[in-house]
């Protein structure tokens, strides 16, 4: 087994996917998924090129992927795959220790991960504690929802200082560069008055991708927004729920959304930030 550096090209963003496709199966790939996600390894790749690991077999061919991330003090994994024929063979937990590597001497760090035994075995080896997490989805029933009580707008990039404020409040640190590959594919919905300040990634198919506030209030009142900002008769789906955001299951059950469990949010050196919904793809 070979493992090289993943380069900010193409070839490599291709063969993370394909890496990625067979560890995971499901649904075949959509041509926004497949962009979405070859932006998001190149991204990786670029700003973290020490963090971003592929593995290869004797033939070359791509068997195991890690993108991990390090942003003001906080290391984050974004992702850890490795093909079937190749797991059970030390690749995953080689990955894991080169990823993790690029984080040595920080103390915090941050994982989304799967509801897989073995991936969780690694993580829990690396040092981390393990926090089952749930997933609310379903159709939207906007006649349920509580009219929010104060504005929510729809930001950008003029509102990336106030975000990055939030994050250092919430999860130690910024989401910095994180933030500009966000708003290429998701709006944002942004609160802040006396009440507070936060913001709501939501993504065209109802996904609440990432969502932080200084205040229960806030948050409520910005995942009451994006719901009711979804069309008639649209599906949402909110995750990576720990026990600490009983407010976004009070919204959503409001929704109409059924709640069943998803993963774990793993974490190093602090407990779960609240109120706080984190990306899966960049933590």
């Amino acid at each position: 087994m070979i493992l090289r550096r993943v380069r900010d090209n193409r070839a490599d963003a291709e063969a993370v996917r394909t890496v990625t496709a067979a560890a995971f199966g499901g649904d075949e790939w959509s041509e926004r998924r497949t962009v979405r996600f070859t932006r998001r390894v190149r991204h990786l790749a670029g700003t973290d090129p020490a963090g971003c690991w592929l593995a290869e077999d004797d033939a070359g061919d791509p068997v195991g992927v890690a993108l991990a991330s390090l942003r003001e003090g906080l290391w984050g994994l974004s992702l850890l795959a490795v093909v079937p024929g190749a797991q059970g063979k030390g690749v995953g937990t080689e990955l894991m220790r080169r990823a993790a590597a690029y984080g040595r001497g920080t103390l915090r760090g941050v994982i989304c991960a799967r509801p897989h035994s073995g991936a969780a075995r690694v993580y829990r080896a690396a040092g981390f504690s393990l926090h089952p997490t749930m997933r609310l989805s379903g159709t939207v029933d906007a006649t349920r929802l509580t009219v929010p009580d104060g504005p929510a707008i729809e930001g950008g990039p003029a509102q990336r200082d106030l975000m990055d404020s939030v994050d250092r409040r919430l999860r130690g640190a910024a989401h910095g560069p994180d933030h500009g590959e966000l708003l290429l594919h998701c709006r944002v919905v942004v609160a802040d008055d006396l009440a507070g300040s936060g913001y709501c990634y939501l993504d065209e198919d109802g996904t609440v991708e990432l969502l932080a506030a200084t205040s229960r209030r806030i948050a409520v009142r910005l995942l009451t927004s994006a719901l009711l900002s979804l069309p008639p008769g649209a599906t949402a789906t909110v995750r990576h729920l720990t026990a600490e955001q009983e407010w976004a299951l009070d919204v959503g059950f409001a929704a109409g959304l059924d709640l069943s469990a998803d993963g774990y949010l793993c974490l190093r050196g602090r407990r779960p930030p609240a109120p706080y919904l984190p990306s899966v793809q960049f933590l």
